[in-house]
């Protein structure tokens, strides 16, 4: 089966659920499962859902972290599951392992995964704050950390060393 089949199918039968967007993930707190459209990487164990617009660049960021060290845990959909230590992410089954590079089509990946999701960063909304203040979403009954995309052409990078050793909280 070609890799655009497999890819196709895993679009509608992940979680037996269609994928929602980034606006939709506000709906999400009494569910135990759901699929997203999103992307994965994991650092340390620790996994970052990327959210975003379609054309945002949620995979292009996961290629730079994975550039980096970071591995793909699932590209364009995501599975959540809702588990007593936290959410869960994983990909589908038809996907997992492959990344799309725009212009360059299908990539293999080494794949990561199930990992727990220590924080979601949606690319829809601006930081406007050079220290900000901490966030939470409220997905399947459990808080996860909330960043908004900084204007920094660093991304990639402070995000792979957030996930390795997190971030201080701030003084009072």
């Amino acid at each position: 089966m070609s890799p655009r089949i497999r890819w196709a199918r895993a679009l509608s039968w992940a979680c037996r659920s269609k994928p929602v967007g980034p606006a939709a993930l506000q709906d999400l707190k009494e569910r135990d499962c759901v699929t997203v459209h999103a992307s994965c990487a994991a650092v340390a164990g620790q996994g970052l859902l990327i959210t975003g617009a379609s054309g945002s660049g949620k995979s292009a960021l996961a290629l730079e972290m994975m550039a980096l060290g970071a591995r793909l845990v699932a590209d364009d959909r995501v599975i959540l599951r809702a588990a007593p230590h936290g959410i869960v992410a994983d990909a589908p089954d038809t996907i997992r392992g492959m990344i799309e590079a725009r212009g360059l089509g299908l990539l293999r990946a080494e794949p990561a995964g199930p990992v727990v999701l220590s924080h979601v960063l949606d690319l829809d909304r601006s930081e406007p704050n050079r220290l900000p203040e901490f966030r939470e979403i409220l997905l399947l009954r459990h808080s996860v950390p909330l960043l908004f995309r900084p204007d920094t052409p660093h991304l990639a990078a402070s995000l792979i060393q957030l996930l390795k050793a997190g971030r201080v909280a701030p003084m009072r």
